[in-house]
């Protein structure tokens, strides 16, 4: 049995106020010639489809357009809810979808009715736990077992037990949840404290579990218990990862291979740095991507440049964000009250002001301007 495993579509997500519905039908294309090349038994979709638990027209438009080419090529897809979706929109009409192979994760209600798949080597039977928080598992157990779901992990705990898992059997499960130790990045939510964590013992009755929630690819522990990551790049701590699919072979019980297929953005996400001079000169960019690459520039002239993210927009037409680098953005001294007031003239309780300010003197042109407006303010 081959699954494709993906997760964290997020679509219809801005960012710095870019949106990110173009590079997302861009992929979602990439994804489905990987699955007309592939021609696995199934994709795994483990949450987050949305970005919001309300998507846009154009967000819900995309992704029924997706499910509809993958429909099309007569490949099951199972889809769950993770903590940026409605639990109760990806739910929508899932008993009819199934009957076209589209399995669409429930509202969690305490059952967990797996679905059975079928190869040469036997029975796959596929659990669907959409995103759950303490609060959710314990609605639906007796009165006095509530009182023992606190943690994400307790809960998580809980639902497994529910599905009576016979480990005899080939089991994978589909689920959204920050588990202990994965790495993490920017564009993820995560709990205050680490209160969402699960323990990866947690699973050992699956042979496979498609992670959803956190945005690099990575194993858990032990190598069938993954991470796929996010098809695309949504922060600039990301810029160096590498965004894939898994393609998981599934054998006989115990047999699992794993692997990756990269996937291309149609925008890349850069961070250059330099000074403005440097970035604008044509040989700097030139046989690169980055005039049309989501860029993150940190500039190193010791002045401001004015309006330097129109200039720069010039060139770099999907910059997303500006910073500086120089004496005055790394050291944050605190401006105290001047000395000898009475002693000093303006100009001279301007200098020092300024030097406080930017930790660097006046150049000679700032401080004659200075003198000049100060001279014309006090006649």
């Amino acid at each position: 049995m081959k699954f494709i495993h993906l997760s964290d579509l997020h679509i219809g997500k801005r960012v710095n106020e870019f949106s990110m519905l173009e590079d997302q039908e861009y992929i979602l294309k990439s994804i489905q010639k990987i699955v007309e090349e592939e021609k696995p038994d199934a994709v795994l979709i483990a949450g987050d489809v949305y970005d919001k638990s309300v998507p846009s027209a154009e967000a819900v438009t995309l992704f029924d357009s997706f499910l509809a080419s993958l429909s099309k090529m007569k490949t099951e897809v199972f889809v769950i809810s993770g903590n940026h979706d409605s639990a109760e929109r990806i739910a929508f009409a899932s008993e009819i979808l199934d009957a076209e192979g589209i399995h669409m994760s429930p509202i969690y209600d305490g059952n967990i009715r797996p679905v059975t798949v079928k190869d040469k080597f036997g029975e796959i039977l596929v659990y669907m736990l959409p995103f759950v928080k303490p609060v959710h598992v314990r609605a639906t157990l007796p009165e006095e077992e509530r009182e023992s779901i606190i943690t994400y992990d307790d809960a998580v705990r809980a639902a497994i037990a529910k599905m009576n898992i016979d480990e005899s059997k080939r089991n994978v499960l589909i689920t959204h949840q920050f588990v202990t130790g994965a790495e993490t990045c920017e564009s993820e939510d995560r709990s205050v404290g680490g209160t969402d964590e699960i323990d990866v013992k947690t699973f050992e009755a699956f042979d496979y579990v498609a992670l959803g929630h956190i945005h690099r690819p990575q194993k858990c522990g032990r190598e069938t218990v993954r991470y796929c990551g996010t098809p695309l790049k949504y922060s600039f701590p990301e810029c160096n990862d590498k965004k894939s699919v898994t393609i998981v072979e599934m054998a006989e019980k115990g047999n699992v291979e794993i692997r990756t297929i990269p996937l291309i953005p149609k925008r890349d996400w850069v961070e250059l740095r330099g000074t403005y001079d440097e970035l604008m000169t044509k040989s700097y960019y030139e046989g690169t991507n980055w005039r049309t690459d989501y860029v993150h520039v940190t500039l190193t002239d010791e002045d401001d440049i004015p309006e330097a993210m129109n200039r720069l927009r010039t060139v770099y037409s999907n910059i997303m964000k500006l910073d500086y680098d120089n004496k005055r953005t790394r050291e944050n001294k605190i401006i105290s009250g001047a000395d000898n007031v009475e002693s000093k003239s303006p100009a001279e309780l301007f200098s020092e002001l300024f030097e406080q300010q930017y930790n660097q003197p006046m150049s000679e042109e700032q401080r004659k301007f200075a003198e000049e407006l100060i001279n014309t303010i006090w006649g």
